[in-house]
């Protein structure tokens, strides 16, 4: 498998560090990291990104466990799943589906959701969701290869400047 050119944001001056930025703002939301992991991860499978999916294996969080993460593609009858990570997951999946029904995030779906995240919060959903879409969106258009981005020299460096924060 070959990609179909180098990701879009790593060709135009300034994409990469806007979605990035995008992202960076989720975390200052108060939602716990495992938490947005999650939601990249059951985006990504939704979306059939495999670079994506293969990141969020590759870069767990914190002590997440494989079971979790395993659980995400079936989220609803998983019992290693919170209540408040379930609400995250079933908003996550309707922002995802936008198209799939009529009222795209049902008042139930966003209830459940703030019943468990502040508005701080509920912004920081909405906003990684968003951006995990975005991601997935460049990637699966250019057919990014699973695993590839982690031999580049980007990664490298990533891995060592992340490498404190984990």
């Amino acid at each position: 498998m070959q990609a179909r050119m180098k990701n879009p944001a790593m060709i135009l001056p300034g994409a990469m560090q806007a979605v990035q930025a995008l992202g960076k703002s989720a975390e200052q939301g108060g939602v716990p990291e495992q938490t947005l992991a999650l939601v990249h991860l059951c985006a990504s499978q939704i979306n059939g990104c495999s670079a994506c999916v293969d990141l969020a294996y590759r870069f767990k969080k914190g002590e997440e466990t494989n079971e979790r993460l395993f659980a995400v593609a079936a989220w609803r009858e998983a019992p290693y799943l919170t209540d408040a990570e379930r609400a995250a997951l079933a908003l996550t999946e309707a922002v995802t589906r936008l198209s799939d029904r009529a009222d795209a995030v049902p008042d139930e779906i966003w209830q459940e959701a703030a019943r468990h995240y502040d508005e701080k919060a509920l912004a920081a959903l909405i906003v990684a969701i968003a951006t995990v879409n975005v991601w997935n969106r460049l990637n699966v258009t250019t057919r990014q290869v699973a695993g590839e981005w982690t031999k580049s020299p980007e990664a490298r460096k990533w891995v060592e400047k992340t490498a404190a924060f984990r």
